[in-house]
């Protein structure tokens, strides 16, 4: 019973710190506010899209994006695609002038996401005339699904973001296009499709919940996270990271975060706002997420490095030190997490079948109270999303799906755990090929697998594609 008691109290202990978090985290996020614009016309705009593979998507979404933001150039990184995608941005291109094709060959192509960008960043630069004020450039980087809000420059120019010159990159809210899609998956039965409902709805809570409400608070401590898609950055300060090899993104799994710390130690300040947004297709298939999510991951391990730099840094406060140390221990916990978390309640139940004398006393005298608070713990941490979605993000949604959804983000949010032991695992194993994620409309449907996957279930490939 003592070894029960000590298990249960040190989950609880870190339960309720991450109790703590939470709630501050969700305070934050129903406080947020709006963002003011200003004209864009007071800076350039550049799009950057980086793509391998992706000819189901790139010609409508280059169409989305020439219509919305008349004026910017748009740049179009093949990296040596086998499909039709060279071949539409071509065609798009020899009609409009704003339409470039980055092509990439084998052996330099497929070499990752950030490689991608920085064929992208020196091609561009070798069109931008000596004389140009780089500060007044701004450059954004759109997967090739992206489609960013109407008002997305109007916003990132007010005074909040560029319109301030400590601001060197600003991130928006993602957002998951097919999030309302009640039947993603034709010819499939009720359960395959309500699965991959559910799992689209989730990925939406995560990013507009959760996700948002981190950055929010980070933009407190000025340690907000740059995103693979809707992320914008100034011409100026991607120059002082460039160096003499003009390659100012990094090419850790996770480029987006290494880039905003990089920009981070420069000097540099981050703006989030959810005053803009970017959409994004979620993933029906919980295969495919798990490999993207564990390239995530491992990402962040890897830039563990940064961290005695971090810590040296004069940059940083006190407040940014710890969140960005927080933010890169996440995964190592998890870890941790999948052992101390188990464990009072695998003793309870050894402890029930072997001794049910001393378990029935261990219950009268307050353990029952400590295993409800400690499910209660485990549970609401993570329920509370599908409430607080409801309420600031999709009121249209009945309370019973918001309660649908809260229990959906407690098993969503256990993932994390087996996502953090394929990370470790492809870690150790030295194993850093770039999982390239498959589209939707990609995946093969096969009559005996559970939900959307490719031949190959999801094969891990080297890819610019997030």
């Amino acid at each position: 019973m003592a070894a029960l008691e000590l298990c249960i109290v040190a989950a609880l202990l870190l339960g309720f710190g991450f109790l703590w978090y939470v709630i501050t985290l969700v305070v934050t996020f129903l406080r947020a506010g709006t963002d003011p614009e200003s004209d864009p016309r007071v800076f350039r705009w550049h799009f950057l899209l980086p793509c391998r593979d992706e000819a189901t998507v790139i010609g409508d979404t280059l169409g989305y994006l020439r219509e919305s933001f008349p004026g910017a150039v748009f740049w179009v990184v093949d990296d040596d695609s086998v499909d039709a995608t060279a071949g539409i941005v071509e065609q798009l291109a020899a009609h409009d002038p704003d339409v470039r094709l980055v092509r990439r060959r084998m052996p330099e192509a497929r070499s990752g996401k950030g490689d991608a960008l920085n064929a992208a960043y020196r091609e561009l630069c070798a069109t931008i005339e000596a004389d140009a004020d780089r500060e007044r450039i701004m450059i954004c980087v759109v997967d090739a699904d992206g489609r960013p809000s109407p008002n997305l420059l109007r916003v990132c120019a007010g005074p909040r973001i560029f319109g301030d010159p400590r601001i060197g990159a600003a991130q928006v809210e993602v957002r998951m296009t097919n999030r309302a899609e009640r039947h993603p998956l034709p010819g499939r039965g009720i359960v395959s499709n309500a699965v991959a409902s559910l799992l689209a709805r989730l990925q939406d809570v995560e990013f507009r919940g959760p996700i948002s409400a981190m950055q929010m608070l980070r933009a407190r401590t000025h340690t907000v996270n740059l995103g693979g898609n809707g992320q914008l950055v100034r011409l100026s300060a991607l120059d002082e990271l460039a160096g003499e090899r003009g390659a100012p993104w990094g090419n850790a799994l996770l480029e987006d975060y290494e880039i905003g710390l990089r920009l981070m130690l420069g000097g540099w300040r981050i703006a989030y706002t959810v005053s803009a947004w970017v959409d994004q297709e979620a993933l029906w298939s919980l295969r495919t997420l798990l490999v993207q999510r564990t390239r995530w991951a491992q990402g962040s391990m890897q830039c563990l490095r940064y961290l005695p730099e971090i810590w040296r840094s004069t940059k940083f406060s006190n407040a940014g030190l710890f969140e960005v140390t927080y933010f890169m221990a996440q995964p190592w916990l998890q870890l941790i997490g999948t052992i101390i978390y188990p464990v009072p309640m695998i003793v309870f139940a050894f402890n029930a079948a072997h001794f049910p004398i001393f378990t029935e006393q261990f219950l009268r005298d307050g353990g029952a109270a400590m295993l409800a608070m400690y499910l209660l713990i485990g549970i609401g941490e993570f329920a509370i999303w599908g409430v607080v979605y409801r309420k600031r993000c999709e009121p249209g949604l009945s309370r019973w799906q918001a309660m649908e959804i809260g229990l959906g983000m407690t098993v969503y949010a256990w993932l994390s755990y087996v996502i953090a032991w394929r990370a470790f695992a492809r870690l150790v194993t030295r194993r850093s090929s770039w999982p390239k994620t498959r589209r939707n409309a990609e995946l093969v449907l096969t009559p005996d697998v559970p939900g959307p996957a490719s031949p190959a279930v999801a094969p891990e490939l080297d890819g610019a594609a997030s």
